[in-house]
């Protein structure tokens, strides 16, 4: 089986970027002005760079709030995010078993290069993709059916994870299998199809496929 894994909050932990931002609660409310701008992009057929999209939705939040951040430090911060404690193991576990793992991320590919080989990630991977390279952003089908076409499989014999409800609404959509990561918090798209699977941490997720 094709694993394709998302990074951002799938692999990676945001909480991270607290201090940087101004807290949870000000974290969660620029992650999700950046998925909103992402989403609002992919439904108009544009497309943007994810990081100038985070950055920008950084600044706005601030603003909302009353003070600035320094964007150079968000860059920097966001390359620099730890790994979930299971996401190591959950690969590794992937891998051991034949399937074949990569990334699939809307960053820029030396974004998404950067954060998995920091993180200690990257050895774990047989390529990293991004949504940059397809020049649409998930959950258009564009970024899925690049990495399908790269391996030459079929939707059926690959599968998607990912800690969003929208980007396994993608994936879906783009016929490959779905796993959701369902961490604290993260729910199954109301109305959308059930996912294949779900899972409440990446080390289940060998003893599925």
């Amino acid at each position: 089986m094709l694993c394709v894994f998302d990074v951002n909050e799938t692999l990676l932990d945001l909480s991270a970027m607290d201090p940087l931002i101004g807290g949870p609660a000000l974290r969660r409310e620029w992650f999700g002005l950046a998925i909103h701008t992402v989403l609002t992009v992919t439904a108009t057929g544009g497309y943007r760079d994810f990081a100038g999209i985070a950055g920008e939705a950084a600044t706005e939040v601030a603003a909302r709030h009353g003070h600035a951040v320094d964007l150079a430090k968000i860059g920097e911060g966001l390359r620099h995010l730890p790994a979930h404690p299971d996401a190591e193991a959950g690969l590794a576990k992937l891998r051991e078993a034949g399937h074949d793992v990569v990334a699939l991320t809307n960053s820029p590919l030396a974004t998404a290069e950067a954060q998995l080989q920091n993180s200690g990630l990257a050895k774990l991977f047989d390529r990293i993709f991004s949504a940059e390279q397809a020049g649409r952003l998930k959950p258009a089908p564009e970024p899925y059916r690049q990495v399908l076409d790269a391996y030459s499989v079929e939707g059926r014999n690959a599968v998607m994870i990912a800690a969003h409800d929208w980007d396994i609404a993608g994936a879906q959509a783009a016929g490959l299998r779905t796993a959701l990561l369902a961490r604290p918090g993260v729910r199954p798209l109301p109305g959308s199809p059930e996912p294949t699977y779900t899972i409440s941490s990446l080390t289940e997720l060998a003893g599925v496929l």
